[in-house]
C-alpha cells in the first residue's frame, strides 16, 4: 500500500485480505470447514503472494492481510516472506495458528522472534479441537510468549455443538459467530449432535456480508472466496481489481439466492433434494453447494473445500 501504486476506484468496503496460505494441517479437527488435514494439498507461492499483495495496492481500501490455513506456521518460510511482504507494503498483518510449535517457552521464543515487530494480531485457536499434546498447554505456551515480544495476541475459541457465546478473536470472527458452523468436515463430523431445524427457516445469510464484503479469503489456487467454498473469480487468471470490479452478488450463482432467500433459496431455485431439517444455515447451504458442484464447478471450489483428503494422519 505504498504511495507509488496507483489507486483504483472500488465499489466494496473491502478492508481484510485473507491468504489461505495452505490447506494443509497438523490436525484434522471436526470443526474444520475447509476439510484441514495432514494429506491436504495446496499451498501458496512467494511468487503468488507478492502478486496477490501487489494487486491489493490497487484497490486503495485493504488495511489488513492475514495468513491462515490450514495451519500457516507449517511453511514458516513462506509465511515469514509473505508477512515481510506485506509490512513493507504498509498492511497491518495478522497470522491465525493452532500453535503446534510452542511446545516450550524457549521453543515458542524462537518460533516468534523473526516476526516481532512485523505482526499485528496473533490469532490462537485455543479450544476443545485443538488438544494440547501430552498435557503440554502449546496455546498458553505461545500467548506467553508472544506477549514476552510485544506479540498483540488474542484467542480464535470454538464452541462445542449448541453452545454460541464464546468470543472470538480480533479481526476474525464477528460477536456470536463462534458456534459451530455446520460446513465442511463439521457437517459430517458435528452436525447430527444438534437438534435439527426445519430447512424453510434458513432465509438468510447471517455470518457474511455477501453484497459488500469487508474481507475476503484467496486461497493457493487463486480463488477469491467471498465465503470459504464459493468462489467470485480466480486472481490468478485475472487481476483482483478486475475480480472484485466485475463481482456482481445478484447475478452470482450461489451468492444471488443467498441474498433472495438465504439457503432455502438455493434449493427451491435448483429444486434440490433435501432433508426436513437441518443444523444451521451453514449446513444447509453447504449441502446444497455439495450438490450443485458438477453444475457450478468453476464457482463451487475448490475440492479442498468439500472433501477430505486420502489420507488423515492426525484428527482432532
Amino acid at each position: 500500500m505504498t504511495g507509488s501504486e496507483e489507486r483504483l476506484p472500488t465499489t466494496t468496503p473491502l478492508s481484510g485480505l485473507h491468504l489461505l496460505l495452505t490447506y494443509e494441517c497438523n490436525y484434522a479437527c471436526d470443526h474444520c470447514f475447509v476439510w484441514g488435514g495432514p494429506s491436504q494439498t495446496g499451498t501458496m507461492t512467494i511468487e503468488v503472494i507478492e502478486r496477490i499483495l501487489g494487486e491489493a495496492g490497487a484497490l486503495g481500501t485493504i488495511e489488513w492481510i492475514y495468513f491462515e490455513g490450514g495451519e500457516a506456521f507449517l511453511h514458516f518460510a513462506t509465511l515469514l516472506a509473505g508477512i515481510r511482504l506485506a509490512r513493507e507494503r504498509g498492511y497491518k498483518v495478522g497470522v491465525v495458528t493452532n500453535a503446534y510449535w510452542a511446545t516450550t517457552s524457549a521453543d515458542a521464543l524462537k518460533w516468534l522472534q523473526p516476526v516481532a515487530g512485523l505482526i499485528d494480531d496473533l490469532s490462537i485457536s485455543s479450544d476443545a479441537y485443538h488438544g494440547s499434546d501430552e498435557g503440554v498447554n502449546a496455546p498458553e505456551i505461545a500467548r506467553r510468549a508472544a506477549e514476552q515480544l510485544d506479540i498483540p495476541v488474542d484467542f480464535i475459541s470454538v464452541a462445542a455443538p449448541g453452545i454460541c457465546d464464546t468470543p472470538g478473536a480480533i479481526g476474525q470472527l464477528s460477536a456470536g459467530e463462534s458456534a459451530v458452523q455446520y460446513r465442511g468436515r463439521a457437517a459430517d463430523k458435528l452436525a447430527s449432535l444438534v437438534e435439527a431445524k426445519p430447512w424453510e427457516q434458513f432465509t438468510e445469510c447471517p455470518w457474511e456480508n455477501l453484497r459488500n464484503p469487508e474481507r475476503v479469503h484467496v486461497d493457493p489456487f487463486g480463488n477469491l472466496h467471498i465465503c470459504q467454498g464459493i468462489s467470485i473469480g480466480n486472481c490468478l487468471e485475472r487481476s483482483l481489481v478486475e475480480v472484485m470490479g466485475e463481482y456482481d452478488p445478484d447475478g452470482h450463482p450461489i451468492v444471488g439466492p443467498l441474498l433472495c432467500g438465504g439457503p432455502a433459496e438455493i434449493v427451491r431455485k435448483y429444486e434440490l433434494v433435501h432433508e426436513d431439517g437441518y443444523a444451521d444455515h451453514c449446513h444447509l447451504c453447504y449441502k446444497s453447494r455439495c450438490a450443485l458442484r458438477e453444475r457450478f464447478p468453476g464457482v463451487l471450489t475448490p475440492d479442498q473445500m468439500y472433501q477430505e483428503p486420502k489420507e488423515t494422519n492426525a484428527s482432532r
